[in-house]
């Protein structure tokens, strides 16, 4: 298996700054982090290591002069805005924003206390930043996908499914840039003969409901894009693509991990990394409107060959060249 770089920067390179000796008896500094996930999901874990790894590089360590304090956002949206008045009013050095909706939510309680975000997909659309390469104020970060990720996991189920012409769109309006994604897959499906459907989900219940309606439809197939709560309730929605033979495609190869047909992505642990890197820039001075929002220009394929047995279909060899990671 290949293991592919992830971030480039816009502008120089977070990895290669030194790490300059902190004077003794200098403050213990303060983090707050809020999370989209549920505290005890595997996700949720692998990626808060990252983050702390991200830290360590740079000379920080929790415990000793750094305190963390964490939220976990994984019961809902509803969850978000209360979650965020309530790290703004610790007021901490720094924030670091898992998700486009929490940090909407922490930019409406603070437009003082620098904001790190990561996972984001459409940053200025959502009014978090001015722009890439001058953000502006005072959130920056990670940018999730550009524009281009929705053709590839269209045509990515094309590819595996050559017969394919619909495929719905399955995500939360409230937990990612739905609008945004829905916007994409739409100005490029026609030109792969898919018909788009978008199928906003908010609970359990749509996700059963708007699952099974879909599968009476002929030659469909699913388009995960980055969502909370897709994210959440992953082993229902590859239970039901199973049930119903339905292909799929997923934003993050975890997806895949727990038995989804094939991905396309960025490295999670590795954005969390740099949510570290620049959180430590923050620490030492720099400020967010002039700290350039980062873009993904590596990114991750992930397939799973019993899956792919088990829905009747053979992954064309380009697809297996072309892929980072094979779960047979």
């Amino acid at each position: 298996m290949r293991r592919r770089d992830f971030i480039a920067l816009l502008g120089g390179t977070v990895a290669a700054l030194p790490i300059a000796a902190r004077a003794q008896g200098e403050r213990m500094r303060h983090i707050g982090v809020l999370m989209g996930l549920t505290e005890n999901d595997p996700q949720t874990k692998e990626r808060l290591a990252g983050f702390r790894e991200g830290l360590e590089r740079r000379g920080w360590t929790e415990g000793h002069d750094l305190r963390i304090d964490y939220r976990f956002a994984g019961d809902g949206p509803d969850r978000y805005q209360s979650l965020a008045k309530e790290l703004v009013a610790l007021q901490p050095d720094v924030i670091l924003a898992h998700s486009t909706p929490i940090a909407i939510a922490l930019q409406r309680e603070s437009r003082e206390i620098p904001i790190v975000f990561v996972a984001v997909s459409d940053p200025i659309g959502s009014g978090l930043v001015a722009n890439l390469a001058r953000p502006g104020g005072n959130l920056t970060g990670a940018l999730y996908y550009e524009e281009s990720i929705t053709g590839k996991w269209l045509a990515m189920l094309k590819e595996i499914e050559p017969k394919l012409s619909r495929a719905a769109l399955i995500a939360s309006p409230k937990g990612t840039a739905y609008d945004y994604f829905v916007r994409l897959a739409k100005a490029i499906a026609p030109s792969l003969a898919i018909e788009l459907v978008p199928s906003p989900v908010e609970t359990v219940a749509d996700i059963e409901r708007t699952i099974v309606a879909f599968s009476h439809l002929p030659d469909g197939g699913l388009v995960l894009p980055p969502d909370i709560t897709t994210s959440i309730h992953r082993d229902l929605i590859i239970s039901l693509a199973a049930h119903h033979r339905l292909p799929a495609v997923y934003s993050a190869s975890f997806f895949v991990e727990a038995g989804g047909l094939m991905s396309y992505g960025t490295n999670q642990v590795d954005m969390f990394r740099l949510g570290g890197a620049y959180v430590d820039r923050i620490l030492r001075g720099d400020k967010p409107a002039n700290l350039p929002v980062q873009a993904p220009t590596k990114y991750e394929t992930a397939v799973n060959l019993k899956t792919a047995k088990t829905l009747g279909l053979s992954v064309p060899p380009g697809l297996l060249v072309a892929a980072d990671r094979v779960i047979e």
